[in-house]
């Protein structure tokens, strides 16, 4: 009894965690969206980057063997590939949020879950049923309703956050792949330093001096990162995955009342029914891929 206690003590501890970390994450989407506006977006996940890889170190440092252990890894060439895939997705998805805005990118950007789902059977050889199939079948519809590819409204910029949905679609993809061999904390390791190295191999040729507050709001972004992904690493460290990633979708939330609140950006009618389709098929493969496990 005790322990049935304690344990749903703890997962609502991760939750309430996994909130705040959603909304650190969706006040760092803003602060980037506004420093995209002055700044190449290069330039910001560069800095960003910077700040992200120290607290990496500093956490890997402290597990049992240090950095060698943290380090090793069975898929090196992999591992560096995903990590600098991460660093540009982060890019493109900035250059989204200046172009495009907070609300229509992360309705789009939503919809990852439903291409992890979609490439788990050919990647990582899980079974993928109908239920799931059509569940990605209506988040796609969702993301066409945003899109609106008939009304003439498609253009670069909704492509632009389509391009960063496929891309982390395809970083969480592969983390999961290293993952089964690797653990989590040495993939963690290399998300942020093969990161910081690739983005700083093209990051000072974008190089802007910055002025005045800029200097803050940049310490702000770093700050927050490094805070949304302790809150993150806490909330798993309370509560199993299954119950904490649905609450993830929040982020979409938190970051439309910015886009709306902040930058005066539009609740178009077809991107709340798009995201809604999109955030409802995510949350139901969700569910039956924890209803397989279960199983």
């Amino acid at each position: 009894m005790k322990d049935t206690l304690d344990t749903a003590l703890s997962t609502r501890r991760g939750i309430w965690l996994m909130i705040a970390a959603m909304v650190v994450f969706a006040a760092q989407d803003g602060v980037s969206k506004h420093l995209a506006t002055h700044y190449s977006p290069v330039f910001v996940t560069m800095i960003r980057y910077w700040f992200f890889a120290v607290f990496v170190i500093a956490l890997s440092a402290r597990r049992a063997g240090g950095l060698r252990k943290v380090a090793q890894t069975r898929f090196p060439v992999l591992q560096i590939m995903r990590g600098a895939l991460l660093a540009l997705e982060i890019v493109v998805m900035i250059t989204a949020f200046a172009l495009l805005g907070l609300v229509e990118s992360h309705a789009i950007f939503a919809g990852y879950t439903l291409i992890v789902t979609a490439l788990s059977g050919p990647v990582l050889g899980e079974k993928v049923g109908w239920r799931r199939w059509s569940a990605i079948g209506v988040g796609f519809v969702g993301v066409l309703i945003i899109l609106r590819p008939g009304e003439g409204v498609l253009d670069a910029r909704s492509l632009i956050a389509l391009a960063a949905t496929v891309m982390f679609a395809v970083y969480h993809v592969a983390t999961r792949y290293v993952n089964r061999v690797d653990g989590s904390a040495t993939s963690f390791f290399y998300t942020g330093v093969a990161g910081a190295v690739a983005i700083t191999l093209i990051g000072p040729f974008f190089w802007t001096p910055m002025v005045g507050w800029d200097w803050g709001w940049m310490a702000l972004l770093s700050v927050m990162g490094m805070s949304g992904h302790y809150l993150l690493i806490s909330a798993l460290n309370h509560a199993e995955v299954s119950s904490v990633q649905p609450f993830a979708y929040l982020q979409l939330v938190f970051a439309a009342m910015i886009g709306v609140l902040v930058f005066g950006e539009r609740l178009d009618p077809a991107i709340v029914i798009g995201g809604a389709l999109v955030v409802a098929a995510g949350l139901f493969t969700l569910w039956r891929e924890r209803v397989r496990r279960g199983a």
